[in-house]
C-alpha cells in the first residue's frame, strides 16, 4: 500500500485513521500516496491554532513575522527540485508550468516578506487620519486595524497546490493570523510536502502553520465568529460554503473565488498584420496550453471584429498546432496532463456542451500524445472552437470548461464586444489588446466593474508585460459576480482580509498615542 502522509494539527503531526484517497500520477496512471484526515480531533485542534498559535503570533510584530516568511522562503528554495519531481508526478505538469506554481508560490511568499518589513515594528495598522466628531477637536475618532482574534481556514483548489497555499498564507501569517490549510485532495502532496519543509525548519511558533489533507468534512462546523475562510473552487461549492451554519449564522468572514469566464479582447481599428493582432493570438494559444487550461485565470472568450475572425482563427489554430502533448518528463513536451480522469472526463463533456452552439475550429483531439498511453493519461489537446454568432451562443458564456478549451467570438462594435464580455457576469481578467493608449484606457474603465484586474497590452509594453493569467502578488487577485465576489493579494491590502477594523473615540492625545505606539498588545 501507498505511503499516509501525515497531517500537522494540533501542533503535532498525525495520520488519519481510515484508508484515505489514493493520488496518482496522471501520465503513467501510478498510484502515488495516499491522504486521509479521518479520526482528527477538529475542535481541539482548532483552538490549539487559535489560542497558542494565534497569541505568539500577535505577540510579534509586523517585521519579525516579516522575517518567518523571509526564512520559510529560504527553506522552500532549498527544496525546490523536490518539488518540481513531486508536481510532475502528481500533477502532470511541464517544468515550465511546475515553475508557475512552485516558484510563483515562493515569489509570492517573498513579496510578502519585503513589504512586512516596511510595516515596521507596530503590533496593529493606522487607518487613514483623526476625523473631529464636533466642533471642538479635542474628542475625535480614528480607524485602526487589528489582527482577528480567530484563525484563517484555507480551502485550496487542486490546480495550484504552492501558490494557492503561499498567496493566502502569506498575508494571514504576516497579518498575525494563524492558518489552517487545506489544499485540494488530487494534488495534495506538494502543499503537504511545504508545509512539512517548513514545519520541520521550526520557523513558526506551533499551532500559526497547520495543515489537514483529505476531507474537508467538518472543518466549516469549527470555525468560530471571530475566524475568517478563504476559499478557492467552483461555483457550486461555493453556494454551499455560503449556506453554511458558519457563514449565514456566525457571520464567518468568507472570501470566494469561483468559477471565471475570462476574456481576451482585441480593440476595433486593428488588422491582422497589427502587432496587437499578434499579441492577443499569442496570449491566447499561451493561456490555452500553460497548465493544460487549469488556471482560473486562463483565457475562455477571445472577442475579435467580425473581419478578423477567420484571420484570428487560423493563426490561433496555427499556434495550436505546434504544441507538443504528453508525458512531461519528455523534453519534447510542451503540455501535459489533466489533473486526473474526472477531470478529463469533465472537460471532455463540458466541451460537447459548448460544440453544440460553436463550431469546432481547431480540432485537439486528433493531436498524438507523445510518450504516453492514450488509454492511461488524462492527456486532452487544445481545442479552439468558433461561434460566428456570439449573440445566440448562450452556453458560451454561463459555462467555463476548466481545461484546454477556448471559444472565439466575432463582434460588431466596441459597444457590441463589451456587451458580450460583460455577460460573463464578473470574471477575475479581462485582457485587452490594441495601439490607442486612449482605446485601451477607455476599455479598461468600461470593463474595470465586472472585472477584478484588467489587462492591458499594446506594442511597447509587449516584452515587459506579465500577462493575461499570471497573478502577481502587487495586484489585486479576484472578481465580482460569477467569480466569487472576493479579493485577495493586491500587495498589503490583502491584511484588510486578516484585521478587524475599529473606530477608536477618543481624546486626540489617546488617538495620537494610538498612531505612534508600537506596543504588543497585553492580552
Amino acid at each position: 500500500m501507498t505511503e499516509l502522509l501525515p497531517n500537522y494539527f494540533g501542533g503535532q503531526w498525525s495520520h488519519g485513521t481510515g484508508t484515505g484517497s489514493t493520488l496518482v500520477d496522471p501520465v503513467l496512471g501510478t498510484p502515488l500516496v495516499r491522504v486521509d484526515a479521518t479520526g482528527l480531533d477538529l475542535a481541539a485542534g482548532f483552538a490549539f491554532a487559535r489560542d497558542t498559535g494565534g497569541a505568539a503570533l500577535r505577540a510579534l510584530n509586523y517585521r519579525e513575522r516579516a522575517a518567518l516568511l523571509g526564512a520559510a522562503v529560504k527553506v522552500l528554495q532549498a527544496n525546490r527540485d523536490a518539488y518540481y519531481e513531486i508536481a510532475t508526478a502528481n500533477s502532470g505538469t511541464v517544468k515550465n508550468d511546475s515553475a508557475v506554481d512552485i516558484d510563483g508560490g515562493i515569489f509570492t511568499l517573498g513579496t510578502y516578506a519585503k513589504l512586512g518589513e516596511s510595516l515596521g515594528e507596530r503590533h496593529h495598522l493606522v487607518d487613514a487620519d483623526m476625523v473631529r466628531l464636533g466642533k471642538d477637536p479635542l474628542f475625535q475618532s480614528q480607524h485602526v486595524l487589528v489582527p482577528t482574534r480567530g484563525v484563517a481556514l484555507l480551502i485550496n483548489a487542486f490546480n495550484f497546490p504552492s501558490w494557492g497555499l503561499w498567496e493566502k498564507a502569506a498575508p494571514a501569517l504576516l497579518s498575525g493570523v494563524p492558518v489552517i490549510v487545506k489544499p485540494g485532495t488530487a494534488t495534495a502532496w506538494l502543499t503537504q510536502r511545504m508545509v512539512q519543509d517548513v514545519v520541520n525548519a521550526g520557523i513558526f511558533p506551533p499551532g500559526a502553520l497547520s495543515i489537514v489533507c483529505g476531507s474537508s468534512a467538518g472543518l466549516l462546523d469549527a470555525l468560530q465568529p471571530l475566524d475568517v475562510m478563504s476559499f478557492t473552487g467552483s461555483a457550486e461549492t461555493a453556494h454551499q460554503v455560503r449556506l453554511h451554519a458558519a457563514v449565514s449564522q456566525r457571520s464567518v468572514r468568507v472570501n470566494i473565488e469561483a468559477d471565471s469566464l475570462n476574456s481576451a479582447y482585441l480593440l476595433p481599428g486593428e488588422d491582422a498584420s497589427s502587432a496587437a493582432f499578434g499579441l492577443l493570438v499569442k496570449e491566447v494559444a499561451r493561456e490555452m496550453t500553460v497548465k493544460s487550461g487549469q488556471k482560473c485565470t486562463a483565457i475562455r472568450r477571445v472577442f475579435v471584429p467580425e473581419a478578423l475572425y477567420d484571420a484570428a482563427a487560423q493563426a490561433i489554430g496555427a499556434r495550436l498546432a505546434s504544441t507538443t502533448v504528453g508525458n512531461p518528463r519528455n523534453e519534447s513536451v510542451r503540455m501535459g496532463a489533466l489533473v486526473n480522469r474526472a477531470q478529463m472526463t469533465s472537460v471532455r463533456q463540458g466541451l460537447q456542451q459548448l460544440q453544440t452552439q460553436a463550431d469546432t475550429l481547431y480540432d485537439g483531439a486528433n493531436t498524438p500524445l507523445v510518450d504516453a498511453d492514450p488509454a492511461i493519461a488524462c492527456c486532452v489537446g487544445p481545442t479552439l472552437l468558433g461561434a460566428r454568432n456570439a449573440d445566440a451562443a448562450d452556453v458560451v458564456h454561463a459555462m467555463e470548461v476548466f481545461g484546454p478549451v477556448a471559444t472565439l467570438l466575432p463582434y460588431r462594435s466596441g459597444t457590441h464586444a463589451l456587451e458580450l464580455i460583460r455577460r460573463g457576469q464578473g470574471s477575475l481578467v479581462a485582457s485587452i489588446y490594441g495601439s490607442d493608449p486612449q482605446a485601451l484606457a477607455d476599455a479598461a474603465l468600461a470593463l474595470a466593474d465586472s472585472h477584478g484586474r484588467v489587462h492591458s497590452i499594446s506594442p511597447d509594453v509587449a516584452a515587459s508585460q506579465t500577462g493575461h493569467g499570471n497573478v502577481m502578488p502587487q495586484s489585486l487577485h479576484g472578481g465580482p459576480g460569477r467569480a466569487g465576489g472576493g479579493e485577495e493579494l493586491g500587495g498589503l491590502r490583502a491584511l484588510g482580509f486578516y484585521h478587524r477594523r475599529s473606530a477608536v473615540q477618543a481624546s486626540t492625545s489617546v488617538l495620537s498615542l494610538l498612531r505612534t505606539s508600537d506596543a504588543a498588545p497585553t492580552v
